[in-house]
């Protein structure tokens, strides 16, 4: 039998390991990922949960919080963490796995963790086939837990099911910065860290500026329907029974417009990743470098010549 075809048969008979490694295969390209993922069956109806938000908000807490709940009610949970880049080895850091470390021999919980290797969307580039890797194996949810870079997180709604905003009181007016792009992909919003100063006013705050922008509400919403607030102190899991009420009664799957946006979205970040996979970016700033010393030169012309003639300069093979 083919080695790849066994994998795919070990992952689809719940081995965690086999998924480990299926996820390794995908993650780094190695030969035969392509076949895993055109290969494996998919689950349609595993919901995805994107929790994104600035840096500290304590996402990695909160999610904490949220696999006790579900673990508690015997559902099987698969994480996939997005941590910073190492700039010495380009692997992830690690740091909000080692956050999650109490749940690491709990059989209904499966944690990994993936470098952005330079994506600045909050996102690896690898996410989106990683997290359908995991929906070909027996998982109840899927978790998501982006870097926390701020607007670009964007693309986290292009991916998730679900999207949770995490924000904190200490935020403040700088709430003004995430503007309307990271505001509007909200299903959820939650004030973690309520029990600190100016919590109340800072919900307040984030209440009129939805109403003051006109937000529209995400897809899968009613126009006239906003998302809901929640005040958390996931330290001591205060607020996280509401949340889990806002997460298990979320309408997932009902909404064939979300569906078909969200299968847009990642088919556009699929093809673009396909075609920008073989640019070598280093030899792309040797050039430019090169090239600098030269008085006439001009940045859109070099571009134009590249994606004129893609197949002749700047690929890694």
């Amino acid at each position: 039998m083919n080695p790849i075809t066994a994998l795919i048969q070990q992952l689809q008979q719940g081995s965690t390991k086999a998924l480990a490694r299926c996820i390794t295969y995908v993650e780094n390209e190695l030969q035969g990922y392509e076949e895993i993922l055109t290969q494996l069956q998919f689950s349609k109806n595993v919901p995805v949960i994107g929790f994104t938000g600035p840096p500290g908000a304590g996402k990695s807490t909160l999610i904490n919080q949220v696999i006790k709940q579900l673990i508690a009610n015997n559902k099987r949970v698969g994480v996939l963490a997005i941590d910073p880049t190492s700039p010495f080895n380009y692997g992830s850091l690690l740091g909000d796995r080692l956050r999650m470390s109490e749940h690491f021999t709990n059989n209904n919980v499966f944690i990994r963790s993936l470098a952005t290797r330079g994506s600045l969307g909050g996102l690896s580039a690898k996410t989106i086939e990683i997290v359908d890797v995991m929906r070909a194996f027996n998982f109840d949810y899927i978790i998501v837990e982006t870097v926390g870079v701020g607007q670009s997180e964007v693309e986290i709604a292009g991916l998730a099911d679900i999207t949770i905003l995490v924000l904190v009181p200490e935020a403040g007016d700088d709430i003004q910065a995430l503007k309307a792009g990271v505001m509007e992909i909200a299903d959820v919003f939650v004030i973690n860290k309520a029990d600190r100063d100016g919590a109340l006013s800072y919900r307040k705050h984030i209440q009129g500026l939805l109403m003051l922008r006109h937000i529209s509400a995400p897809l899968g919403k009613a126009e006239n329907e906003q998302p809901p607030i929640i005040n958390t102190v996931a330290s001591t899991g205060k607020g996280i029974e509401e949340l889990m009420n806002a997460i298990t009664t979320h309408n997932f799957f009902q909404n064939n417009n979300k569906r078909a946006y969200l299968l847009t979205k990642k088919a556009f970040s699929l093809i673009q990743n396909h075609r920008m996979k073989n640019i070598n970016k280093q030899e792309l700033q040797n050039t430019i470098t090169t090239m600098l010393q030269q008085e006439t030169f001009n940045l859109y012309q070099f571009v134009q010549q590249i994606t004129q003639n893609p197949d002749n300069i700047y690929t890694n093979e």
